[in-house]
């Protein structure tokens, strides 16, 4: 649109200029050049044609003056007067007059020799021309490619553009942008007092250099997702008060071999002319992967960007100045080089916060939340083990959500169990029709799984068992919660979790004599649990064994990225596979003893189901004590026994001594 306003304003002033002139033919300037000058015959004068055939003029042409010759035409004034057509005439105008010479030898000389002869005075040649006389018409009508030019290589020049590959994406962000400090991070203490230091040294880095520290070139926060590890990148830039370039590790990989090297080099320019700041990249592991892991090959895109940042952190001319903060959930994946010190010199955990750490969090969330009296956070936190900060801030929206959809004034503590129950285990779906036949299969199933967990003495304790089908599959659920945060499982509290999943399908079979396919996650669930028994813990017949290599994901659920190496024979594999099937049966075992002991408990539990659909805690309680009056922990088991924290050294054995 502009190129076209800029042309047609070009071709309307070109045209202008040509309107000012008047072009005289060279037979009609002769003829009235022959008639003399003006001061010898002031009636000298020369009619001639001009316009078209459509409109034919016949004008008079007089007083011809101020004459210059050049090479290839010849100007001067001229006085006009258009005699016919009669509507047409006008009076005289004096005019400036152009006549060309081109392809007329000798003709200026001519017409000199016969201004001189009819006595016209001031003859000149004409000037030499000047730059802008040549080209100012040329430059006008370049004007507009110009213009053209400029816009193309402004749309190419964008992100994502062929000649910006090589531009690093990383945004800047000033204090004010960045709008987030150490108050704003709460439950990982930890993780703050170790980075407090960096921020110290950001301010003032005279403190630490006169001792002969130096800052810390890289600092990698590892941890599961949702932890908050990017926000504890930009509350370090808060603080610190520095500028903050933040950008993810896949935005130095390209098709194009060579741009994520160049990004990387453009990112470090770019920030060495800021020093001191912080350079943030979030999913280090899409860029830092170990090399040699390539099936292409090892001269990869991939492993050109991650030797250029390695030269640049710690290479012959390292930054200085420079704080590269990397965040990612899988360090088990990333380069060895990458890791040593000189580069990344510290490495922090982020970890999943503890019950205090996730109240502390809570407070955070809840700030501009109206609350009940009745809801205590330190409860909240209670029900929550498990949960990181991105789990803890989804709960609480959940919550003030589900008020506002019960147009209450406040968030109560039912609204915070709902909102648990939605994030663990789906969305209620109240409107599924369930056959009657169906309906008691998953009461019996449920009210087992129920049952059986109140009867061992290792299980979570249960908060609430339903029938009402939530999320994708789940025809109904028995919520387990722990009493506090666990940090490590015996044997014994495996086993009863084993037993636990294994409750349902057993209910089934002793109730209806057939199964249904309503068990096929807790069967996988515990055999995963089995498998990790006996491949993981040494919790076997095998012995203290560990047959599963170190490949997993430290803070990611799943299978590596690629398969590995099995390190023992098909023999082992067999027994391993003979070990699984044993814990499994010895637990369905254990479970169908529970069961057909505590059967009139197990038909209460899934009529009381059947009835309300949902039952807690309190309500389980009064349902096994009423219907089984012997102790709640099932008699004989072999979890009811616990073994002492500490042994006592006085029920020790004594080795027999004798004399020889």
């Amino acid at each position: 649109m502009y190129v076209v306003i800029v042309s047609l304003g070009t071709l309307v002033a070109v045209s202008l200029m040509g309107k000012s002139t008047v072009d005289i033919p060279i037979g009609t300037l002769v003829q009235l050049i022959e008639q003399g000058s003006p001061s010898v015959n002031p009636k000298a004068a020369v009619e001639a044609s001009e316009g078209s055939e459509s409109r034919p003029l016949k004008v008079r042409y007089s007083d011809l003056k101020n004459l210059q010759i050049g090479p290839n035409e010849v100007t001067g004034e001229v006085v006009r007067e258009v005699i016919e057509p009669q509507a047409e005439r006008t009076e005289r105008q004096e005019r400036k007059f152009h006549t060309s010479l081109h392809g007329l030898s000798d003709e200026g000389t001519k017409l000199f020799a016969l201004l001189q002869e009819k006595k016209f005075p001031d003859i000149r040649a004409e000037a030499p021309p000047s730059i802008w006389n040549n080209y100012l018409v040329l430059l006008l009508l370049l004007l507009p490619v110009i213009v053209l030019a400029i816009l193309v290589f402004r749309r190419l020049g964008g992100t994502g553009s062929a000649i910006a590959f090589g531009r690093s994406r990383a945004k800047l962000y000033a204090q004010e942008d960045v709008g987030a400090t150490f108050t704003d991070v709460a439950g990982i203490d930890e993780a703050v007092e170790e980075l407090r230091e960096v921020v110290e040294f950001l301010k003032t880095p005279e403190k630490f250099r006169v001792l002969g520290g130096r800052i810390p070139k890289g600092v990698l926060l590892v941890g599961p997702p949702g932890t908050g590890k990017t926000l504890l990148a930009k509350a370090i830039a808060g603080e610190a008060g520095v500028p903050f370039f933040s950008l993810s590790g896949s935005d130095f990989v390209e098709m194009f071999v060579g741009v994520g090297a160049a990004r990387v080099r453009d990112m470090f320019q770019q920030a060495q002319a800021r020093a001191p700041c912080i350079v943030f990249i979030d999913e280090l592991d899409a860029l830092g992967k170990t090399r040699g892991t390539s099936i292409v090959g090892g001269h990869d895109e991939r492993e050109q960007t991650l030797n250029a940042l390695l030269v640049e952190m710690d290479g012959f001319n390292s930054n200085s100045g420079v704080l590269v903060m990397a965040a990612t959930n899988r360090p088990e994946t990333l380069d060895p080089a990458l890791l040593r010190p000189g580069r990344f010199d510290r490495h922090v955990l982020v970890d999943r916060p503890d019950i205090r750490g996730r109240e502390a969090i809570l407070e955070v969330h809840v700030k501009n939340v109206k609350l009940d009296k009745s809801v205590s956070l330190k409860d909240v936190a209670a029900i929550t083990s498990g949960f990181v900060g991105a789990d803890l801030a989804n709960l609480v929206n959940e919550a003030a959500l589900l008020a506002a959809r019960k147009d209450k004034k406040a968030v109560t503590m039912k609204e915070f169990n709902e909102g648990v129950e939605r994030i663990t285990a789906g969305l209620e779906k109240r409107q599924r029709i369930m056959s009657p036949d169906e309906k008691q299969r998953v009461a019996y199933h449920e009210a087992a799984h129920a049952l059986v967990a109140s009867s061992l003495p290792n299980a979570d304790p249960v908060h609430k068992v339903s029938i009402i089908p939530r999320g994708l599959a789940a025809l109904g659920y028995t919520m387990q919660r722990p009493e506090g945060d666990r940090y490590l499982l015996t044997q014994s509290e495996l086993e009863s979790r084993i037993q636990v999943l294994l409750a349902g399908t057993v209910a089934e079979e002793l109730v209806f004599d057939d199964i249904s396919t309503g068990a096929q996650n807790d069967l996988e669930r515990a055999t995963e649990i089995a498998r990790s028994m006996v491949m993981d813990h040494g919790m076997s017949q095998l012995g203290r064994v560990t047959y599963r290599d170190g490949g997993r994901a430290a803070f990611l659920n799943g299978p590596p990225d690629y398969p590995r190496e099995r390190y023992h024979s098909e023999q082992t594999a067999r027994e391993i596979d003979e070990e699984i099937a044993r814990i499994v049966d010895d637990s369905l075992r254990k479970t169908r003893q529970i069961l057909e002991a505590r059967q009139q408990a197990l038909v209460a539990i899934a009529g009381c189901l059947m009835e309300k659909e949902v039952i807690d805690n309190d309500e389980l309680k009064q349902l096994i004590e009423a219907s089984c009056p012997n102790p709640v922990i099932v008699p004989g088991s072999d979890a009811a026994a616990k073994r002492p924290a500490v042994p006592d050294p006085a029920a020790r054995p004594q080795k027999e001594t004798g004399s020889s």
